[in-house]
């Protein structure tokens, strides 16, 4: 199944996560993304998905990289795209698939529980939180 996350900082260098409202992983905090929809591409579906989940609008970047979810049913192949801020002074609110929605920064990260491998990976990819 095709998806994408958004990887998102602010200003600060606070991350923007979503806890997840619907299994899998239902209120485990992650970044924004869901599935691709028959006709969209990565950017458009990440677009679209960061606004669903937190009313932000953002312009997509870089592939920051892939992961693979192979303990869902279908399997997600989700592509991560860094994202910059259309409007830099907007704060999220949760809406579609997230419970909450919120720029964390490391201390903040360090004390949610986030879906499996989401720190190792950003932190592999060097980004996690700045500040």
């Amino acid at each position: 199944m095709p998806c994408v996350g958004a990887v998102v900082h602010d200003a600060a260098g606070r991350l923007l996560l979503v806890q997840r409202a619907h299994d899998p992983d239902r209120g485990a905090w992650s970044v924004p993304g869901g599935r691709v929809e028959p006709g969209e591409d990565d950017a458009t579906a990440v677009v679209r998905e960061v606004l669903e989940e937190t009313g932000l609008r953002v312009r997509p970047g870089a592939e920051a990289g892939r992961v693979r979810v192979p303990a869902a049913s279908p399997v997600y192949e989700v592509v991560d795209l860094v994202c910059t801020l259309v409007d830099p002074g907007a704060v999220p609110v949760a809406g579609d698939d997230a419970a909450d929605a919120a720029f964390v920064d490391a201390a903040g990260l360090a004390r949610l529980r986030c879906t499996p491998g989401l720190v190792e990976t950003l932190g592999g990819w060097g980004l996690l939180p700045r500040c």
